[in-house]
Order: structure tokens, then sequence, then C-alpha cells
């Protein structure tokens, strides 16, 4: 049994069960993206995978929920959610562990110009410079809080306060794969080329998604991400001899 009979501190109504689709639970700690909600999302969802209940096929996360598929042939809904509201009741989930075998990378991330081609923008709206917007970020380790929208690509999280800046009223048409971009306390290293309402601030030269590899999603949900400014020719010299994609990051296991 997971958990430490602690008392929840995520607020009610939260958290929540609710149907989705015939084979599907989703079980949501809060409707507002903050570090608790996703530190429970993240543990729940390792928890409902230890307690291996029967029937059940599939966990997921999203930034603030935890989703579980199932088989109706093996459980019905009434069942697997007595399983999980007992699940709930044993966790302080909103500090409860993250999943084991995290890791933590240090990546290379060329700032501003070319590379970052909005940076100046975005500090202007989280009233910093240029520079300490660069400094800010590369002292601020950010979570993997999901995986979406494109294949391996990882939405990170939470940046400070000063970083809950909107999006662009208007799409960027395209920003390249590596691209690592801004907007409403968030950071995402894109793993393709795409349009994007967020800011440009940076580049590196990790590629997120590897369909030629036998593990394709580079990230984990509950990995953590440090950005190590360099400049532009540091950038050319990493893509010309790193053929791993990783980008001359550094990979450390955490606990």
């Amino acid at each position: 049994m997971c958990g430490d009979g602690a008392e929840m501190v995520i607020l009610p109504p939260f958290p929540t069960l609710q149907n989705v689709g015939l084979s599907g639970v989703l079980v949501t700690f809060s409707n507002q993206l903050t570090e608790p909600a996703n530190r429970a999302a993240l543990a729940f969802r390792a928890c409902v995978d230890a307690a291996e209940i029967h029937g059940v096929l599939e966990t997921s996360t999203s930034l603030t929920s935890s989703f579980i598929r199932y088989d109706v042939a093996l459980i019905d809904s009434a069942t697997l959610k007595k399983h999980l509201s007992n699940l709930l009741t044993h966790q302080n989930w909103g500090v409860a562990d993250l999943p084991p075998q995290r890791r933590l990378w240090r990546i290379p991330a060329a700032f501003g110009g070319d590379n970052g081609p909005q940076l100046d923008e975005a500090a202007q709206l989280a009233g910093l410079t240029s520079a300490q917007a660069v400094a800010m970020i590369a002292a601020t380790p950010v979570r993997v809080m999901t995986i979406g929208f494109a294949p391996g690509q990882p939405y990170l999280g939470v940046l400070p306060d000063k970083w809950d800046i909107p999006r662009q009223s208007h799409l960027t048409k395209s920003v390249p794969e590596g691209a690592l971009v801004t907007a409403i306390r968030q950071l995402i290293v894109f793993t393709a080329a795409t349009p994007t309402g967020w800011r440009h601030i940076a580049q590196t030269a990790f590629r997120g998604f590897r369909p030629e590899s036998s593990m394709p999603f580079a990230f984990r949900p509950g990995d953590e991400l440090q950005f190590v400014p360099i400049d532009a020719a540091q950038l050319d010299e990493i893509r010309a001899r790193d053929t791993s994609g990783n980008g001359g990051a550094e990979i450390e296991q955490m606990a």
C-alpha cells in the first residue's frame, strides 16, 4: 500500500475522480498548475502502477491529473474507483515523493540573438533584463511535468512568479527542433520544428524524440532539467560533434 496516512494538502473539492469514455478514470488534483498538484499526479500514478490493480491496462499523467485506463471485462468503473479512492486516503499527495529513477539533465543552451530571438521580449514581460532572465532560468531546475503536444515533448516548470507571462497573440510560423520557449511559468524544448505562440528564448542541440531508438522519448515525467548558458559558437561545436541526440547534456541519476 502506498502512503503514510497523512492528512492531504490538496484542497477540496480535489482530488476528483471522473469517468473518461468507457474505459478510463481521471484523477485530478487541481484545476490550475501548481507544484504540489503536479507532484501529486506523478506520485499517484506511480502508486497505482505499484498497486497492480487487476484490470488496469495503462496509466499516464497530465500537468495536474493521473489517467487510468482499464479493461471493462476485468474490472468495472465503480470497483476501480473504490480502489483509487482507497489509495488517495493513504498519502499526503501534495508533498509525496516523486517517482524513482529520475534523472537530472544539464543541457547547454544558447540564449538570445539568432538562437533566441524573443529573449528580450520575454525578459521585459517578466520585468527583467535579458542578462537577469538568463541567470534566473539557468539557476532554476525545472521538472518534466508531462509529455505532450508532440512526441517526447516536455512541459517544464514551474518557473518563478515573474515568468507568468502570456502566450503571444499570434503564432510564430516555425521554431526549430531543440528550441527553448517560454510562457505561463513553463518552458518547452521542442522535439520538432513547429509553429508556436510561445516565445523562443534559446536554442539547444537536444533531440527529445528519437524514433530510431528503442526508447524514443528521451525524457520521463519527473526528470529535471537545468539549462547551461553557452554562446553560438559553442552550440555549433556541439552540433558538429554530438551524434547521441543529447546535445552535450550531462546526465545525473537522482534519488
